[in-house]
């Protein structure tokens, strides 16, 4: 079952520190940038992912085609892609053994959180870190408060 509940997603927030963004877009009314730009305001070091934007850069990070091709591992992957584009991307993040999966408002599969799940991985579906965080009174990493 994902981690959705409130106390849950306020642990993931507050442990995570680096997030692979699958579906990252370099046209800044597009959610994906939005989010982007709000996670790095709030101290995550965030690493799109893009294949039609590979090794362009995004908000200063420099865009991969595909979790694979990270050059370092990354504590979250958040999903900005249709429902039905997620599954290759569930199958690398189990390979690679990422601690949490995070698919975006209206990413919905639930075959592929029960399979991240059972492989040991915490799963958030249909829900917005850029809400949670504020939501939550979560503080910037690093911040004194």
């Amino acid at each position: 079952m994902p981690s959705n509940q409130p106390d849950q997603m306020r642990a993931i927030l507050e442990s995570v520190r680096t997030i692979a963004l699958v579906g990252a877009s370099e046209k800044t009314h597009r959610p994906s940038h939005e989010v982007m730009e709000f996670m790095q305001g709030h101290g995550y070091r965030v690493i799109p992912v893009n294949p039609r934007l590979a090794g362009q850069k995004v908000l200063g990070e420099t865009v991969y085609a595909d979790i694979t091709s990270l050059p370092e591992p990354v504590d979250m992957v958040e999903l900005f892609l249709a429902p039905e584009r997620t599954d290759a991307v569930i199958d690398q993040a189990i390979e690679l053994k990422v601690p949490v999966i995070w698919m975006q408002i209206g990413v919905i599969n639930e075959v592929g959180a029960a399979r991240a799940e059972a492989a040991g991985l915490t799963v958030v579906m249909d829900k917005c870190p850029k809400q949670e965080i504020p939501r939550q009174g979560i503080p910037a990493i690093g911040s004194d408060l």
